[in-house]
């Protein structure tokens, strides 16, 4: 017989896990790693929720059974092809009805070892929410846009230091124009089970570093404890001057298709004034990127400096860079850590 087990353990177990929730529900949120097999398309678990309200548990279920049984030999087939060891872990929603039929449909016809979710997919959100309470060891890399604080952290993880990227997380920049060129973004509730994930692998004794973000990344919000955290931890601020990060911003977005700078440009129209973005579109126009990023770059810094203003002064520490490639920054700034 299946075994219902909490979240703790159905999580350590290690098991290929499947998310038998609607594709919709999936899309919405769901355990990384897992794999959807569905045993309802999103119409047929609306129609199914709608019969049990109108009629009951008894006519649902007939009708569910209806449903699924045309599906069950795929769904049979699908969990043998991502559990070679026979050893897989369930879940639906809530711990109920799907995930029991499917468990009991697996462990019948395949001979699987099966383990399902108490409580469900709520039962891990809960433990996802729980752990931004958890205090961290933050450390913040800040700098003004140009930086290359993303090449930076990325630098500082080859040499032992644990980071965690939250602009990849959430396939964006955090910028206007930091959704060009980028996959399309997750749920803020995906966005949260994947910063869970990637604290789960670190260590809370040592530091963590991250970059300095606004709470929205794009679309999705950084959970707000965690983001307390963020807010207080000390800040290494890697201090390089405009023309050296107006060249990196020709560089990273140089290549992107001219009307998607343009809408970026428009979207932050109001904020730079109508005269900047007026200039910074001619100059797009024209070809000549490196004048657009020192426009934009004019906005940008004033943006971020009334954001530091807002730190503890004594938690920032300002990291003279000019002249000094990546690598030797990412040196200094783990030095300094120590």
């Amino acid at each position: 017989m299946p075994l219902q087990v909490p979240v703790d353990r159905f999580l350590a177990a290690g098991f290929p896990i499947i998310d038998v929730r609607s594709p919709g529900e999936f899309a919405h949120g769901h355990i990384p790693g897992a794999v959807n097999m569905p045993l309802f398309s999103d119409a047929e678990r609306a129609e199914v929720g709608t019969l049990y309200v109108q009629q009951g548990r008894k006519p649902a279920m007939l009708h569910g059974l209806r449903i699924t049984g045309p599906k069950l030999a795929g769904l049979v087939e699908q969990a043998s092809a991502i559990a070679p060891e026979n050893s897989v872990a369930v879940h639906c929603w809530r711990g109920g009805e799907r995930s029991a039929s499917v468990a009991w449909l697996l462990e019948k016809s395949g001979s699987m070892q099966v383990l399902t979710l108490q409580k469900g997919y709520k039962a891990f959100r809960q433990l996802v929410a729980g752990s931004f309470n958890r205090p961290w060891n933050l450390r913040i890399l800040g700098g003004y846009t140009g930086t290359g604080k993303t090449e930076l952290l990325g630098l500082m993880r080859g040499m032992g230091a644990q980071v965690v990227d939250l602009e990849a997380l959430a396939h964006h920049k955090g910028s206007a124009f930091g959704g060009i060129g980028q996959a399309p973004q997750p749920s803020t509730e995906q966005f949260e089970n994947l910063i869970w994930q990637a604290l789960g692998q670190l260590d809370p004794r040592k530091p963590v570093w991250l970059e300095d973000e606004s709470q929205m990344v794009g679309h999705v919000k950084v959970p707000d404890p965690f983001f307390a955290q963020m807010r207080k931890a000390p800040v290494a601020f890697v201090d390089l001057p405009q023309p050296r990060r107006a060249d990196r911003l020709v560089a990273d977005y140089g290549a992107c298709p001219p009307e998607e700078l343009a809408a970026a440009i428009g979207r932050i129209q109001k904020r730079m004034g109508p005269q900047h973005a007026k200039a910074a579109l001619e100059a797009l126009h024209a070809g000549n990127l490196p004048a657009v990023a020192r426009i934009t770059l004019h906005y940008y810094d004033k943006t971020y400096a009334r954001g530091l203003s807002s730190r503890d002064a004594a938690a920032v520490s300002l990291l003279k860079a000019d002249g000094l490639a990546p690598g030797q920054i990412a040196e200094m700034l783990l030095e300094n850590e120590r």
